[in-house]
């Protein structure tokens, strides 16, 4: 037997139907609010003079992945892997645990440079 589950949004503020959540933020707490059109606008409106005069602290600001000057992250080098390979190697014969990827911890690459 199939089921069909329906979610309904409900405004916050008066139970009618909801068409968005309104996430904000005010003295480093998250919120969320389920309004309606005419609520959210209503929302908007009344935060719109303090927005304005308001500094930018986070949020959306540019694409995942990209640095302020709009060029990807640098990548590691074929040496650096390399060297990075080498250190990952010897951090295994010498007893320590490390991951196959991510950051080696920096007592592993003092630890190496120490022993060459």
């Amino acid at each position: 037997m199939a089921q069909q589950v329906l979610v309904s949004l409900v405004d916050d503020l008066d139970g009618s139907e909801a068409d968005e959540t309104i996430e904000f933020g005010l003295d480093g707490i998250s919120y969320e609010i389920d309004l309606s059109t005419e609520n959210a606008e209503e929302l908007r409106d009344a935060l719109a003079q303090y927005i304005e005069h308001a500094r930018r602290a986070g949020g959306r600001k540019r694409a995942a992945g990209k640095r302020a000057n709009g060029q990807a992250p640098a990548r590691s080098s074929s040496a650096e892997r390399q060297q990075n390979q080498a250190i990952r190697a010897w951090a295994r014969e010498n007893g320590f645990e490390i991951n196959d990827r991510g950051r080696i911890p920096s007592e592993v690459t003092e630890a190496y440079r120490q022993a060459h």
